[in-house]
């Protein structure tokens, strides 16, 4: 397994995920359940996590995942042998059983093999899209009432480092430091960075914002909020985050967008992308490699509309560098923070209203991507401005140089 930090950091690591990864920071309740899902590289962690629940008086129900490795790669072998029958096959049952168990989820990500299934035919990939379809249309209710809540943490391996170009050492360094887990006391931290996110967060939804216009290199991109928006931040729902996000209404993106960090989907690497986007759907989707398993992704039911935008302030972030991982990549901070946009499953909460009381109709309507079998965030870290055009048909710049520009010096 290599290096493993001492269990003090582990314990921490831990309690922040418990405490401050479920209910938007206010963690879990004696007696309610927790699924928690995990590899074998991450069963130190696995173990701390289970700990930590059993001490709050939760309960947990195992979910623990062997490894892709040769001569054992279950990811690979799967899709070379599954029949179109088998790739569509849905445990409905047991699906229904589990999430109606549970109150919260926990993924514990730690690939020993990232790329396991990058030689698959992405075709083959994308004939499992209605599985992911039927579980998000179990899962999504019982979010949408409160009732469910989730939260993605990584475990730090000698594959992943060496995606990343650096050594294990270092790279459980940015994860140390992104979670301030130095600190003896990493929750009191990490509150205080959530204090500031929500404050941007708040700033935001009282700009009362149209339509944002993004300006990079390779990127000239019109996004609509549209109507019941609010943007999010803050709380929960990934360990580290430091972005600010909304899902837009997917009809008015406009324009094209570069990204510059590579993207892991489905055992696949993908560097390169640009998107052009014509009356909200995607018209044209580069990518310098693995192009094949972006148009696969695009195909997919809802993969060519958008269902996410986000920004993360470079000052909030501890995050220097690309980390091949999602998590870590779309919280990077540096000398610009980051930008991403998601292809596919739109965020419903960040409609203003009652989520549980929306029909399927309403959401299209509102113009959220509702019901897409993906949701992919592709990230850009290069220097960008964005600016809002408000409800009055005013401008306003609101992120230049890595940062919001709420005008008060912070």
């Amino acid at each position: 397994m290599g290096y493993v930090p001492e269990k003090t950091i582990l314990e921490r690591y831990a309690r922040l995920t418990v405490e401050c990864g479920l209910r938007d920071g206010k963690g879990i309740e004696p007696g309610e359940t927790v699924i928690v899902y995990g590899q074998e590289d991450t069963k130190p962690l696995y173990y701390e996590v289970c700990a930590e629940i059993w001490r709050r008086g939760g309960n947990v129900i195992h979910n623990f995942r062997p490894e892709d490795e040769e001569p054992y790669n279950f990811s690979a072998t799967y899709y070379r042998l599954a029949s179109d029958a088998q790739l569509t096959h849905f445990p409905e049952a047991y699906t229904r059983g589990l999430i109606d168990q549970a109150d919260h989820i926990i993924f514990l990500l730690g690939d020993r093999h990232p790329t396991a299934a990058k030689d698959v035919d992405p075709a083959k990939k994308a004939t499992e899209a209605p599985t992911a379809e039927k579980y998000w249309a179990i899962r999504n209710p019982k979010e949408r009432a409160g009732k469910l809540h989730w939260t993605i943490v990584l475990w730090g391996t000698e594959a992943l480092a060496a995606e990343a170009g650096i050594s294990l050492e270092e790279y459980w360094a940015q994860i140390r430091a992104a979670c301030h887990l130095d600190d003896p006391d990493p929750v009191a931290r990490w509150k205080e960075t959530t204090a500031k996110i929500e404050r941007y967060r708040d700033w935001l939804n009282g700009l009362n914002i149209d339509r944002l216009h993004v300006e990079a290199p390779g990127t000239d991109l019109w996004l609509t909020l549209g109507r019941q928006r609010k943007w999010l931040g803050g709380g929960g729902a990934n360990i580290p985050s430091f972005e600010i996000f909304t899902s837009p209404d997917w009809r008015g993106t406009q324009g094209k967008i570069t990204f510059t960090e590579p993207l892991y989907y489905q055992g696949a690497l993908i560097k390169g992308v640009r998107l052009e986007f014509t009356d909200g759907l995607v018209s044209a989707a580069h990518a310098e490699e693995g192009a094949e398993q972006l148009a696969a992704m695009v195909a997919m039911p809802g993969g060519n509309r958008v269902g996410e935008y986000s920004l993360t302030d470079a000052r909030l972030s501890n995050i220097t560098r690309f980390m091949a991982d999602t998590l870590y990549d779309e919280n990077v901070g540096g000398p610009y923070g980051n930008t991403h946009l998601a292809i596919g499953l739109s965020l419903t909460e960040c409609f203003t209203g009652d989520e549980a009381s929306v029909s399927d109709a309403e959401w299209e309507a509102l113009g959220f991507n509702h019901t897409a079998a993906i949701h992919c965030d592709i990230v850009a870290t290069s220097d960008r401005t964005v600016t809002a055009t408000l409800a009055d048909g005013t401008e306003r710049v609101i992120y230049a140089g890595g940062r919001f520009t709420l005008g008060d010096g912070e």
